[in-house]
């Protein structure tokens, strides 16, 4: 043992300094715990990472914000404002949808604004927007009573009757286009709303109608920028853990959970050995079970188990920073294609990046100039793309793709966007190698069918005592606000349990 080493019931490992990873070290600081966090890159923040080149400032990873109750209960939890460590800001209009047919619909939490620019091309759609989102309310509702907030630790968790009349009522058998179809006609609706899919790594043609909640979530509840930058509220939550006594200990990776007969009693690092009775791995369950524990530490989540489940979206991200600024672009601006379903085709049935794939573009230089020179665009540009596949190799292609990429961009008028000072790419081989996600996939299992999306890994380990999971592959799934309430509920049921 080194000078690393600690023992004792109220000492916790968490390995990984994500969202879930800090939540949970927050909740559990908060109680009093002594809370150790191991983070493998040099800054905290799992796959937001802040990126700077030559004055342009990047947020590599998610850019989205919503749902703010759940970060602010994070920082109330432990008695303290969000307001005194992060400052978020409401987007108004929320997105900018551009169609293939020009039609551009500012998505705004003037319900009714919305449908008046729906009504531009659809009548009939912007007739049945509201009553849409009514319904997309009540599946909110339904999400936040019986899933989102309680931890399904046990099959009687899963059978109890309310659950079993939740799920009746949310039809986890009717996809999210088949729902969308029940109200729209026209396919820039269907796009518009069918891309809400994606926040959870998904295809709109498999995933649940259950996401359709999203659409009362971002135009009801709201979307959010961040001042400084999205990994501000990384900061923040990193702040308020070192504030409660929570030691961050970064560059250092786990090697693998040590256990004695069936319970976790430490981890292995590249710098020593840390000893702990409880161990929470923020981070990929599929990815981190195969490399922290043999094949015989986990007899219920074997590698034949494990390749059965299929992963998520990943992506292809291009960070371009332009000595220019393009009317086009709001703060989070989405480029869709004339047809949607054969991007999901590629992406799940061919295992192919899209040929014409959708582009989404986070230009927070829109809301905070500072972010970038003067007169310039700091741009994180977003393709949906697969996990990685030995078919595909990122390293020989992502040069060309960019360059595909470009091209499209340049031909929805985003002239010179190449030109700039800034203008590099980030792959699912990249997501993959700095953050351990599973195959590269940004939500962890894609939520593709009722089984991915109600019946992921358990939060507790079912074969090792004392080892526990939070993050997007497990309950309650993808997606920054989720991943954040994964923490906050592990954290929370250990205090009690402990």
């Amino acid at each position: 043992m080194n000078s690393n080493s600690h023992s004792g019931s109220r000492k916790i490992i968490i390995i990984g300094a994500g969202f879930g990873g800090l939540s949970c070290a927050i909740t559990l600081a908060a109680r009093g715990y002594e809370v150790t966090i191991l983070e493998k890159q040099s800054v905290v923040g799992g796959k937001l990472q802040p990126v700077e080149r030559s004055g342009y400032h990047f947020d590599r990873g998610p850019s989205t914000i919503t749902m703010p109750h759940v970060f602010r209960s994070v920082f109330e939890y432990a008695g303290r404002s969000m307001e005194d460590y992060v400052e978020l800001y409401e987007l108004e209009p929320r997105t900018r949808n551009i169609f293939a047919d020009g039609s551009i619909v500012d998505l705004s939490r003037d319900a009714s604004y919305t449908a008046q620019q729906i009504a531009a091309y659809s009548p009939e759609d912007a007739m049945n927007y509201p009553r849409f989102l009514q319904e997309s309310e009540a599946l909110y509702r339904e999400a936040d009573a019986q899933f989102l907030n309680t931890l399904l630790l046990s099959w009687k968790d899963k059978i109890k009757p309310s659950m079993g009349k939740s799920l009746l009522r949310v039809r986890p058998l009717t996809t999210l286009q088949t729902l969308l179809r029940k109200y729209f006609r026209h396919p820039n609706t269907l796009l518009l709303l069918g891309r809400y899919a994606t926040y959870v790594g998904a295809s709109p043609y498999q995933a649940p109608s259950i996401f359709a909640m999203l659409a009362h979530v971002e135009a009801n509840q709201g979307v959010y920028g961040v001042r400084g930058g999205t990994h501000q509220i990384i900061r923040g939550m990193e702040k308020l853990a070192l504030e409660l006594g929570v030691q961050i200990v970064t560059g250092t990776e786990v090697n693998r959970i040590i256990t004695a007969s069936g319970r976790v009693t430490g981890v292995d690092t590249n710098h020593g050995t840390w000893q702990a009775p409880l161990v929470i791995v923020n981070g990929d369950v599929l990815s981190a079970s195969q490399m922290l524990l043999s094949e015989q530490q986990r007899p219920s989540l074997g590698n034949r188990r494990i390749d059965a489940y299929e992963p998520s979206l990943s992506g292809f991200v291009t960070l371009a920073g332009v000595q220019q600024q393009y009317d086009q672009l709001l703060h989070h601006t989405v480029f869709f294609p004339e047809q949607y379903e054969p991007e999901f085709q590629s992406i799940f049935g061919q295992k192919q990046p899209p040929r014409q794939p959708t582009l989404y573009i986070c230009h927070s230089g829109y809301s905070e100039p500072e972010l970038a020179p003067k007169g310039g665009s700091n741009l994180f540009i977003l393709a949906n793309a697969p996990y990685v596949l030995k078919e595909w190799n990122w390293q020989e292609q992502s040069q060309q793709y960019g360059q595909q990429i470009g091209s499209m961009l340049e031909g929805y008028g985003l002239k010179g966007i190449r030109q700039g000072p800034v203008w590099e790419h980030y792959t699912p081989e990249d997501i993959q190698r700095d953050t351990y996600a599973h195959r590269g996939a940004i939500y962890g299992i894609s939520s593709n069918g009722p089984r991915q999306t109600f019946f992921r890994p358990g939060n507790r380990s079912p074969d090792v005592q004392g080892l526990w999971y939070v993050g997007g592959t497990t309950h309650p799934g993808g997606g920054t606000p989720i991943v954040t309430l994964s923490g906050q509920l592990v954290g929370r049921h250990i205090a009690d349990m402990l």
